[in-house]
């Protein structure tokens, strides 16, 4: 990681920008500040000045020469002299204090005397009965110096900040810089095949963390579908050579030992058979691949559960009866379950678990589809006595193909969960595969849309 690097990184930007934001608020700030202070030590000066002019021309003029020659003996009264001057600006007496240029008579304003050094006063000129000119002033040093260390101290804290900002700014950004230089690291090694890598994730769960979570869990489902992938295609493999191995026999007995139509009927019968059976394996994994991949999503509407159960379960009952087993529908009350999702999709997830229900209950059990309303949504059942799933089977049958040591006799492709599990996925569902002591118990619930 090169320094200038930090430069470029956003967090450093984000920070450097806010520093800058804050740095203009803080100068207004002080301009206004300054402005106030300013214009409240003028008021406070001309209030002086205004109540001194006012005490001092009451006095007749013999009063005020012997008061200012008495003030001007005291020589704390530099800071505020009080002068008295003749109509031709020549001073009678009082403190040492030049005439003004440019005077302004009964308002205050600010001059600079240049006797003996550079003083700048507020002052306030008046004009006697007599012709002559008072002048009452106050000195502006104290005000100025005031002001020369407020400015002086906002210019430290202002670099001061301004530098621990930066430090703040390129601290941030070392920190996003070790970030994403650890999900780069880790990105590289996931395209370089090692699908168990993951974004690493913080504490904090800032933004980085959640996108990074996100990262992780689209991270999860490609690892999933990568070992189905894999899977299949093994599954496919060991699956379709027994079936492309009968028909192969079927042909090559058909070709050496027939002799009569009759013969080359039945061995093109049993061909047909196991084609059928390939052609179905093939559509049903064609129909996964194609609720995966979500462009069903388009078609949802509003629908009603229970409607879809007693469908799907009036289809049902013909084969149950030639089975032997007694198959119920169970409503929680009369009111319609209402959802959101793909009619023919869902009715096919219900006929799935009924069929498997059926397929793997021996004659004289019971099937039972149960749809109740719960605060997460609508539940979907299908509990049966039949063989039942082994808990530790209970993840291993959703994967395609699979087929649990119980199940291997009953006809069927290892096909018909997966479907299932892909149509939970497509609608949010929540799938759960429950392992009483006796049957199976499988429930889907529904997530209901947002009034």
């Amino acid at each position: 990681m090169r320094p200038l690097e930090i430069l470029k990184t956003t967090s450093f930007r984000l920070a450097l920008a806010f520093l800058l934001l804050f740095g203009a608020a803080a100068a207004l700030l002080f301009l206004f500040v300054d402005w106030q202070m300013h214009d409240f030590l003028d008021k406070r000066s001309d209030e002086w000045l205004q109540r001194e002019m006012q005490s001092i021309e009451r006095l007749p003029a013999d009063q005020v020469t012997a008061r200012l020659v008495i003030r001007a003996k005291d020589t704390a009264s530099i800071e505020r002299p009080f002068s008295l001057f003749d109509g031709h600006g020549n001073q009678i007496a009082g403190n040492s204090v030049d005439y003004p240029q440019n005077p302004q008579f009964d308002t205050p304003f600010d001059f600079v005397d240049l006797t003996p050094v550079r003083v700048h006063y507020r002052g306030l000129l008046h004009r006697l009965p007599d012709g002559g000119v008072l002048l009452i002033a106050q000195s502006l040093k104290e005000q100025r110096e005031f002001r020369e260390t407020l400015e002086n101290a906002t210019l430290f804290a202002s670099i001061a900040t301004a530098l621990l900002g930066l430090l703040g700014a390129g601290a941030i950004g070392l920190g996003s810089m070790r970030r994403l230089d650890a999900i780069s690291d880790a990105a590289s090694r996931i395209m370089q095949g090692d699908l168990t890598q993951r974004l690493p994730t913080g504490r904090a769960g800032g933004d980085i963390d959640r996108l990074a979570a996100v990262v992780n869990h689209m991270l999860d489902e490609i690892e999933r579908l990568m070992h189905e992938v894999k899977g299949v295609c093994d599954n496919i493999a060991h699956d379709m050579r027994t079936p492309l191995t009968r028909l192969l026999g079927s042909l090559e007995r058909a070709r050496r030992r027939a002799t009569t139509v009759e013969e080359y009927s039945q061995s093109v019968e049993e061909a047909l058979e196991e084609i059928q059976g390939i052609l179905k394996t093939f559509s049903a994994l064609l129909r996964i691949s194609e609720v995966e991949d979500g462009l069903r999503r388009s078609g949802f509407v509003d629908l009603d559960v229970k409607t879809i159960a007693r469908d799907a379960v009036d289809f049902f009952e013909p084969a149950a009866d030639e089975r032997g087993i007694s198959l119920a529908l169970i409503e929680g009350n009369d009111e319609p379950a209402i959802v959101s999702g793909d009619p023919s999709l869902i009715f096919e997830a219900v006929a799935n678990l009924i069929d498997n229900a059926i397929k793997f209950t021996p004659e004289g059990g019971r099937a039972v589809v149960r749809i109740d309303k719960h605060s997460d949504g609508i539940l979907i059942k299908v509990e049966d006595t039949g063989i039942g799933i082994r808990p530790e089977d209970a993840e291993a049958v959703l994967r395609r193909f699979y087929r649990a040591e119980r199940s291997r006799h009953a006809p069927g492709n290892g096909l018909g969960l997966s479907l299932v599990s892909a149509i939970a996925r497509l609608h949010g569902m929540k799938l759960q595969i429950d392992t009483p002591v006796s049957g199976t118990s499988i429930s889907l619930t529904i997530p209901q849309p947002a009034n």
